[in-house]
């Protein structure tokens, strides 16, 4: 066993005195600060893909989701390139010629050219794309050497930069670093000297990482026309098989998906499946599914079928609440969320709706149609813009007449099954008159002769009628 190490100053008296450590070899300054600035670069390779000439809209972000396949740090450079961080990959790909040949494919699939460069930090890799020269810089040590010929206009600085330094004979990136720091700075601003920090490895360079849209899309080409639901479900279950396993891999969940059949001749049918919470279950999805394409009418029969999501939402996983729904900002509860997404298969989209409170005074006007409520995951819902206070429970009744009702009077008092006692003071409701529906009335709360609560008014105009706008519970 080896010795444990003796503290500074407790060595035992008489001993030996320690032997002179052999002279360290001294490193000037300049080249620690050189090393340490480097050191970062050293960790990384990164892949710098230009396309030269004309490049379509969505090019770019296709080669983006193919480049996702090699590595999962993609950067896009719009309008014309592209950045993968691939010292991770090369082990993988048979090293850099190897995935050079991988990447250049990429491209000719996608019917674009590209020009390929590799260096330690991602502008570099770039801006030796841009000059035309597919070098792969692999050694930190080499990367100014093989920048300094390159031209200023590789690193795309605003045109009047470009142009005071070049009456200034700069016009090559070596010229450029050979300038002294603080005068740089002061004359072509600190924007232009952050750059070339980050070209030559001095300073971190972040990029806005890529991620990719996950949808899912699959088809199905039937091999015989087909008019019968059942058959045209038993076409759709692989499909819908298939969906389930890829939101479980991914752990994600769904909130609408459209079902397209195809047919011969007539445009293809669609059906949209809106629920009301993030599902993933492939036979809950399948039910509801079943249910939406039961009410459909078929134009001509089906040729092929086609399943689609929108953009997906993570996956939460099911877990009670401490308050129950509707309380305290409590979540909708799951069997909520069931029955308004089968109600919606059944009956359609237009049938199920919710109810918002609107800013009005007028009790016909002070509520709205809504989409249903959806799940919020156990998060109150937000209030929206025209949400406002309720007014208190004893005031004003859930339950409203479509239109007021009127009501027979006797002595100045209105009656139904019996004459109607008033409770409390009245509520003086005067509104509307912009819009041209203006009201006046005095609206009473009133037990008839069984005990039922009723809301009444009286309008303050003449002939001062008497009206049932609603029923207390």
């Amino acid at each position: 066993m080896a010795p444990l190490p003796i503290p500074a100053g407790t060595e035992p008296q008489g001993s030996e005195p320690p032997r002179a450590a052999p002279a360290a070899h001294v490193v000037p300054l300049t080249a620690l600060t050189r090393r340490a600035a480097s050191t970062p670069a050293t960790l990384e390779l990164w892949a710098g893909v230009q396309l030269p000439g004309l490049v379509p809209a969505d090019a770019l972000q296709r080669l983006a989701r193919r480049a996702l396949h090699y590595t999962p740090r993609v950067s896009l450079e719009p309008p014309d390139g592209l950045l993968l961080e691939v010292q991770g990959s090369l082990h993988l790909f048979a090293g850099v010629a190897g995935l050079r040949r991988f990447l250049t494919e990429e491209c000719r699939r996608l019917g674009v050219a590209s020009v390929l460069a590799f260096a330690p930090t991602p502008l570099a890799a770039l801006a030796l794309a841009r000059a035309g020269r597919p070098h792969a810089v692999l050694d930190a040590a080499q990367l100014v050497g093989q920048l300094a010929a390159l031209p200023l206009t590789t690193l795309r600085w605003p045109e009047d930069v470009l142009g005071r330094l070049g009456r200034c004979g700069v016009r090559t990136i070596g010229a450029a670093l050979r300038l002294p720091r603080g005068g740089f700075a002061r004359r072509f601003g600190t924007a232009q000297l952050a750059t070339l920090d980050a070209l030559t490895g001095r300073s971190r360079d972040l990029r806005t990482a890529f991620r990719a849209r996950v949808r899912f899309r699959r088809r199905h080409e039937l091999l015989f026309e087909l008019e019968n639901h059942q058959a045209i479900l038993a076409a759709l279950a692989p499909l819908i098989a298939e969906l389930g396993a890829f939101l479980t891999e991914r752990q994600c969940s769904l909130l609408e998906l459209e079902c397209r059949l195809e047919h011969r001749h007539a445009p293809p049918t669609c059906c949209v499946l809106r629920l009301a919470a993030p599902l993933a279950d492939a036979q809950h999805l399948a039910a509801l599914l079943a249910e939406r394409l039961e009410k459909l009418s078929l134009a001509e029969p089906v040729r092929g079928c086609e399943l689609r999501t929108a953009a997906l939402v993570p996956q939460r996983p099911d877990s009670l609440q401490l308050w129950q729904p509707g309380e305290h900002g409590g979540s909708l509860s799951s069997e909520a969320s069931g029955l308004i997404e089968r109600l919606r298969a059944r009956l359609g989209e237009e049938a199920i709706h919710g109810l918002m409170l609107l800013e009005g005074h007028r009790p016909e006007k002070a509520w709205g149609k809504t989409a249903p409520p959806a799940d919020t995951g156990g998060r109150p819902a937000p209030r929206g813009r025209t949400a406002r206070r309720l007014p208190p429970a004893s005031r004003r009744p859930l339950w409203l007449l479509p239109a007021p009702r009127s009501l027979t009077v006797r002595d100045g008092l209105p009656r139904r099954r019996g004459p109607l006692r008033l409770i409390g003071e009245p509520e003086r409701i005067e509104t509307g008159w912009w819009d041209g529906e203006e009201i006046a009335r005095d609206y009473y709360i009133a037990a008839d002769s069984h005990g039922v609560l009723l809301w009444v008014f009286r309008e303050r105009q003449a002939p001062h009628g008497w009206y049932l706008h609603g029923v207390f519970g």
